[in-house]
């Protein structure tokens, strides 16, 4: 298991300002994952290249150094399987930066730039992955459909949780709740239990029956004045009447 122990003071302190770029200025496509405590193993997330095979894809590496390095080259991994003609099916990488064109001068940056080149131009006449190799130069369709059928299986991105979505729930599990910054008696116009419900029932039953009352009461009075208009209209007339026939009385007498 390897620790900063070993490696040399020299090369920790030139790999913690090398990590410290690469976090503050990453290469595009690239992020790698910092461990303080073990700068002997590096790994990094690596996009897939657009118009790849392997585009929307996210793909797990590692560099494993050794205590010698940087006079020795690290050795790369693919930690995410990958049907890849440079890759072998234990994710080793072959790459010629990291094999007879290694250079203790290469900086992390240009390796982990390498190996996100390696997808977009593999190399399958040094291939590790036979199968995957062969498919490439003989069926380039096949060797395409092969490497996205692997991409969209073992290198889907982690979906990542949406804060609105969330806030969202927060407010729906609190809606019915209290809220303390609410004007005091705000919530009294809401019944909160059974006995505020039949409160509110009764009042409003009683509201209701004062109402039908009222309106009895105005019927009953207006059929009072409408029975004493008929009464007074019977009288005006009977009157009427009365003067008709007394003065045809008259005027028999005088005949």
């Amino acid at each position: 298991m390897g620790s900063n122990e070993n490696l040399p003071p020299n090369v920790i302190r030139q790999l913690a300002k090398e990590l410290k770029s690469l976090d503050e200025s990453p290469p595009e496509g690239i992020k790698v994952v910092v461990n303080d405590e073990d700068f002997s193993q590096i790994c990094a997330d690596i996009e897939g290249p657009v118009g790849t095979p392997y585009e929307n894809g996210l793909f797990r590496m590692k560099l494993a150094l050794s205590h010698d390095f940087p006079h020795s080259p690290p050795k790369g991994y693919f930690m995410t399987k990958i049907f890849h003609p440079n890759i072998a099916s234990n994710g080793e990488i072959c790459v010629n930066t990291l094999k007879k064109d290694w250079n203790p001068s290469l900086g992390l940056r240009h390796v982990l730039s390498v190996v996100r080149c390696l997808l977009i131009e593999p190399f399958p006449e040094s291939a590790l992955n036979e199968q995957a190799g062969k498919m490439l130069l003989e069926n380039y369709e096949e060797y395409a459909r092969h490497a996205r059928l692997y991409t969209g299986i073992h290198a889907k991105p982690k979906p990542k949780f949406k804060t609105g979505a969330i806030s969202e729930s927060t407010t729906a599990l609190n809606v019915g709740q209290t809220n303390n910054n609410e004007t005091p008696g705000a919530a009294s116009a809401i019944p909160s239990s059974v006995a505020d419900i039949n409160r509110v029932t009764t009042t409003s039953g009683q509201d209701q029956q004062e109402v039908a009352n009222n309106s009895l009461a105005a019927a009953g009075s207006a059929s009072v004045v409408t029975t004493t208009q008929k009464r007074e209209a019977g009288l005006a007339k009977v009157q009427a009447d009365k003067k008709k026939v007394d003065a045809r009385k008259k005027s028999l007498r005088r005949l």
